[in-house]
């Protein structure tokens, strides 16, 4: 568990990103009224791993392992499912080392908000090409062009279950603000993309760069009934590739109709939700108390 600390000691590079996430994720836990008793941040390794710390206010935060966030995030999410879990990840951190974690975050479909810090480097590592960065790119840490293709986190998550799926830019915090009180707001597993420059490492995709290029989807995200379910997800998915002067931010898919995995748990064990583990007495004078006759009936196990 980590403390948080004021903003102002934060070791973020002049410029970074960063900044506007740390903003609009205030803004979103301020406007929601939500303090330690009701939300937790999780954060993996790298620069995006240093938020917990730098949120001022009441918050509880776990600064956990590198690609791990999200198996983290899960077990905060199922052992207390009133809590409200935000995760903060970089695009290497989610999209490199914690790609398993994150496909198989949208099939269980857990109600946990994701921000993903996508700067297409290895910020804290000195500029490696992350997995989001496009074949042929070079930045100033490179010594040769990104010889990878990049991944599309928006189709990946589309394809893979996550039921609220959006872009954002991190310097548009009114936009990442919105977004993120969505995807915290959200029964089941959301995704908020965030695009930001990194002053120090990507040369290329920088603050001027992205503003000429962003424009705000229009198309209804959502789907209202099960049969349009595929059509949605297909028009999310043409919605969200990254044209060379063209990229779309907003909400691209979103879908209030698949149970949560809180709810399909609670199918199985009926008082899960009233009941959940962290609320149980676990031991006694050093002898073990929980009952788990009913899990045993159930056959969940």
């Amino acid at each position: 568990m980590v403390a948080s600390e004021p903003a102002e000691f934060n070791d973020w590079c002049p410029g970074c990103g960063d900044f506007g996430i740390l903003r609009s994720v205030e803004g979103a836990l301020s406007e929601m009224k939500l303090d330690f008793t009701d939300a937790v941040l999780v954060s993996g390794i790298g620069c995006s791993g240093k938020l917990p710390h730098f949120v001022s206010g009441p918050i509880s935060g776990i600064h956990t392992l590198h690609g791990r966030a999200l198996a983290f995030a899960l077990g905060v999410k199922l052992s207390n499912p009133s809590l409200k879990v935000i995760v903060n990840a970089g695009d290497g951190d989610t999209f490199g080392i914690g790609m398993g974690h994150f496909v198989s975050a949208g099939r269980r479909n857990a109600s946990i908000a994701l921000i993903v810090h996508d700067n297409r480097v290895y910020g804290l590592t000195k500029g490696q090409a992350s997995p989001t960065m496009p074949l042929g790119e070079r930045t100033k840490s490179l010594p040769k062009p990104n010889i990878n293709g990049p991944i599309n986190p928006i189709a990946i998550a589309v394809t893979s279950g996550y039921t609220f799926v959006a872009r954002s830019f991190a310097y548009d915090t009114a936009l990442t603000k919105d977004l993120v009180k969505q995807a915290v707001a959200h029964n089941g597993m959301a995704l908020v993309d965030v695009l930001q420059p990194c002053p120090t490492y990507n040369d290329v995709n920088t603050n001027d760069w992205y503003r000429k290029r962003i424009y705000k989807l229009e198309d209804d995200p959502q789907v209202h009934e099960e049969s349009q379910t595929l059509t949605k997800m297909t028009q999310a998915i043409n919605n969200s590739y990254i044209m060379e002067d063209r990229i779309p931010v907003g909400v691209f898919y979103k879908n209030e109709l698949v149970p949560s995995y809180e709810k399909r748990i609670n199918a199985y064990i009926p008082d899960y939700l009233s009941n959940y583990p962290a609320s149980q007495k676990i031991e006694g004078n050093g002898a073990p108390v929980a009952d788990l006759s009913d899990l045993i009936a159930s056959k969940a196990l």
